[in-house]
C-alpha cells in the first residue's frame, strides 16, 4: 500500500501538492513542480 506524503515548497515554504509514495523507497521525494504562491516552478521536497 502506497503511503500519502505532502510536498513543500522550498522557496515560499507552502504546501501545495499531496501525493502518493511506495514507503520501501528510504529516499525522500523531490520535485520540481509549479508553486501558486511564488508563481514560478520550483522544487517541492518531502515533509511528513
Amino acid at each position: 500500500m502506497k503511503k500519502k506524503v505532502i510536498l513543500i515548497c522550498d522557496e515560499c515554504l507552502s504546501r501545495n501538492y499531496n501525493v502518493f509514495k511506495d514507503p520501501n523507497n528510504p529516499t525522500k521525494l523531490e520535485i520540481k513542480k509549479y508553486c501558486k504562491t511564488c508563481n514560478k516552478h520550483t522544487l517541492h521536497k518531502e515533509t511528513r
